[in-house]
This record gives structure tokens, sequence and C-alpha cells, in this order.
């Protein structure tokens, strides 16, 4: 028999087979605060199948734009996610790492051009996407906490 933890959501988005332990890491790069209007449900460690645990966020009435996908992809490369339409799954996804990021995480080198007055975006090379490795495309600097330098 199927137990539910967290209720269902009538529209809106699931992310699923979040890496344990980063939910909140999703919320934050989804700019999520406790004064949303949205219901927002959080669950960690979930059992799963597929994965041994699992961190799972559900937001009603918002659907993601690429660009947060991508930065999910940062953290948590196996993640899945899924438009609810009237209770019914829409659209079901699994994020997809590109293999070069711009303007989404900056350079850690100070010196870099992407962090001086030039008119131009950070821009990454996606060396491995799981683990997630990344190097500056213009400096070729590893970056070394992706999560801290997300833009």
């Amino acid at each position: 028999m199927k137990e539910f933890k967290v209720m269902p959501i009538k529209n809106g988005t699931v992310i699923d087979h979040i890496t344990p332990g980063m939910a909140l890491k999703v919320l934050k790069i989804l700019n999520i605060t406790g004064s949303s209007d949205s219901i927002v449900s959080v669950a960690m460690n979930v059992p799963s199948k597929k994965c041994k645990l699992k961190d799972i966020v559900k937001i009603e009435d918002r659907e993601l734009a690429p660009e947060e996908l991508n930065k999910i992809a940062l953290i948590a490369p196996s993640a899945t996610f899924n438009i609810i339409r009237k209770f019914n799954v829409g659209n079901k996804h699994t994020v997809e790492l590109p293999d070069t990021i711009e303007g989404i995480v900056r350079c850690e080198n100070p010196n870099c051009i992407s962090n001086k007055s030039e008119p131009i975006s950070p821009k990454c090379i996606v060396v491995s996407k799981n683990p997630v490795s990344l190097k500056c495309f213009y400096c070729d600097r590893d970056i070394v906490d992706i999560i801290s330098n997300i833009i």
C-alpha cells in the first residue's frame, strides 16, 4: 500500500530524485523563501527504488524555466522534474547539464576577465556531468565551490 507523506499538488512542479541533503540548496537556487505565496513542500532523505535516498521539492502553482533547471542540474545531476496539471503529471523530464553554462556560475578567479568591468557574461565548460565539475571558459580555472558561485 502506498503511503503519501506529502500531499499531492493540483498544479505546479515536483523536483524528484534530488541528491540527498540538497533540497534546501535547490530552494536557495530558486530564490524560494518562507515568504513565498506558493505552497512549497520539502521531503529529505526519502527512501527510493532508483537510488538509496533522495530529496523531493514540490512547488505549487509554478513551472520552472530552463535556466532554473540548469542551475538545479549543477547540484543534483540525476534529478527529474514533473509538471503537474490538475493533479496529474503533464510532462516528466530529467535535468540535463549542457556542455557549456553561461551566466549561471561566476569564476572564482578575481583576475578573470569575466570578473572585470568587461561586458561579458561568465561562461563555464562542463568537464564532468556526474559528479559535476566545471572550469572557466576564459581563464581555465576549476570552479571548486560551485554552489557559492551560482549567480
